[in-house]
């Protein structure tokens, strides 16, 4: 039976989801955060899954209107700042992968004093994806291994990447069914879930029933058994 190690998810639907409800676009935000605690709650209680990789911030959301982004920052310096004795109760190491540098000086410290203080939880690890692509992280890799004298091995590259672990099912909330730069490399093999639910109102339920979905897969990963 398959077991989903490693399940990463693309959160998507926020807004349309604080759209339909004609409130403002940010309270959209607030409640996916609420399902991002709820989720990852869920999986430290899951044997099975042992990393959680959530796409939080993209590198193309700098794009977004100013205040939008002003707010997100905001937003998730409050989510940390909440969240370290959650993350300390349920045994939740706290990872965060993409190029940091471009946020504030005191988020990139928030940031660090997470990933110190739950160094040593084991029943997950949740890793943010922040101001994260794919192709940065594989760019960013490239020049990490380029100096490197003898042959560029796969093992070699997959250690310079910020994700090290190879994605085992993948899902995308909101209806949408491509992967907008998210983990080109680890998603290689993955199995891919899309559900029309929108993120704050994806649930712990409907998570258990992508994962026993999961686990009726054959994966043959090329080869025929």
């Amino acid at each position: 039976m398959n077991r989903a190690r490693h399940v990463a998810i693309i959160m998507d639907g926020n807004g349309r989801w604080a759209e339909h409800k004609n409130l403002k676009r940010v309270k959209g935000h607030e409640a996916g955060a609420k399902t991002v605690q709820e989720i990852t709650e869920y999986c430290a209680k899951e044997e099975s899954i042992e990393r959680l990789t959530l796409y939080a911030f993209s590198t193309e959301n700098w794009k977004r209107p100013r205040l939008e982004v002003e707010y997100l920052m905001k937003l998730l310096e409050k989510y940390l700042h909440n969240e370290l004795d959650n993350y300390v109760q349920n045994n939740i190491k706290f990872e965060v992968i993409g190029d940091i540098r471009a946020f504030s000086k005191s988020l990139q410290k928030l940031l660090q004093e997470l990933q110190d203080k739950t160094a040593h939880c084991d029943a997950l690890v949740q890793s943010l994806a922040l101001n994260y692509g794919a192709k940065d992280e594989i760019l960013r890799a490239l020049n990490k291994v380029k100096k490197y004298e003898g042959e560029i091995t796969e093992e070699i590259f997959a250690n310079a990447l910020d994700c090290k672990s190879d994605v085992d099912l993948l899902i995308r909330t909101g209806g949408d069914k491509r992967l907008s730069n998210f983990l080109l490399w680890q998603n290689a093999y993955a199995e891919l879930f899309f559900t029309d639910t929108l993120w704050p109102d994806f649930s712990a339920q409907e998570l258990e029933k992508i994962i026993k979905d999961f686990k009726k897969i054959e994966r043959r990963f090329g080869g025929l058994k």
